[in-house]
């Protein structure tokens, strides 16, 4: 007798530590630690401009060879 899909168990998301890395990322900014915005759209901004001041941070650290 099989067991239905949901009682199969632990299954591995495939690449979910992309996500969890890059969440733990996002807390590096202090603004992001916590949720102080009434808008999610201004929270949606931020994470913008944290991601692209990594991205940028990462650039160049690769155009320098280090």
């Amino acid at each position: 007798m099989k067991l239905p899909e949901a009682k199969r168990g632990f299954v591995l998301l495939p690449r979910r530590w992309v996500v969890e890395r890059s969440f733990a990322w996002a807390t590096r900014f202090r603004r992001l630690v916590k949720d102080y915005e009434r808008y999610a759209s201004t929270l949606a901004d931020l994470h913008l401009v944290a991601f692209v001041c990594i991205m940028l941070r990462q650039a160049a650290q690769l155009a320098t060879g280090s």
